[in-house]
């Protein structure tokens, strides 16, 4: 069955990046150590890492993560979604307008310009056209920003959140929950290494 799973990184304080986040500046300053446990030769890491994109038949992210990504010094073959584990799955943007022009144009970009619910909607149909062609289960990944991954979960549209607690306080930046309705949460796993604390949820 295809699932909707929002999977973010974020700080023991609550921020997603560091401040001053942008194009060329995606985590923010003083922001790397959060994503310390993607590039961990640990382990479990590695095992939580592939076992995400290895389910990855859609990616949903924010236009502001797109624009930090397809940014020169952004991703690359060498680092991006799954560079090195999985093959490339579609892109569905949630934006009010399509860019002018695209970097990585070697990737499956979607542009979904009526809202997150339809581009939800799309990257769910594209993930089950790809678990049937498979054979396999695929699930629609909602990587980013802070600000959708809140919205997802909020607006129920997310069946699982996985948190990547990184031991790291940040004092400022992006924060992840701001003002956030009341939501229960089931918690299913916890994983804990030197680098995070991988904590997943069903959100009910």
């Amino acid at each position: 069955m295809t699932r909707v799973v929002a999977d973010i990184t974020v700080s023991l304080d609550g921020f997603v990046t560091g401040p001053d986040s942008g194009p060329g500046n995606g985590l923010g300053t003083g922001g790397e150590p959060l994503h310390r446990w993607v590039f961990s030769d640990d382990p479990d890491d590695q095992r939580i890492l592939e076992a995400a994109t290895a389910r990855s038949g859609a990616v949903v992210m924010g236009r502001r993560l797109f624009d930090v990504i397809d940014a020169p010094g952004g991703w690359s073959d060498e680092l991006g979604y799954g560079a090195t584990e999985v093959g490339k799955p579609p892109f569905f943007v949630v934006t009010s307008a399509a860019p002018e022009h695209v970097r990585l144009t070697g990737l499956d970009w979607t542009f979904a310009t009526t809202g997150l619910a339809d581009a939800i909607a799309l990257a769910r149909h594209s993930a089950e056209a790809q678990s049937a062609a498979k054979g396999a289960d695929l699930d629609v990944v909602v990587m980013g920003g802070g600000a959708l991954v809140a919205s997802v979960v909020a607006s129920g549209l997310a069946d699982t959140l996985i948190l990547h607690l990184s031991p790291i306080i940040l004092g400022a930046g992006t924060p992840l929950f701001v003002n956030a309705p009341r939501r229960t949460l089931t918690q299913r796993e916890v994983v804990v290494t030197s680098n995070a604390t991988h904590l997943t949820y069903d959100v009910d």
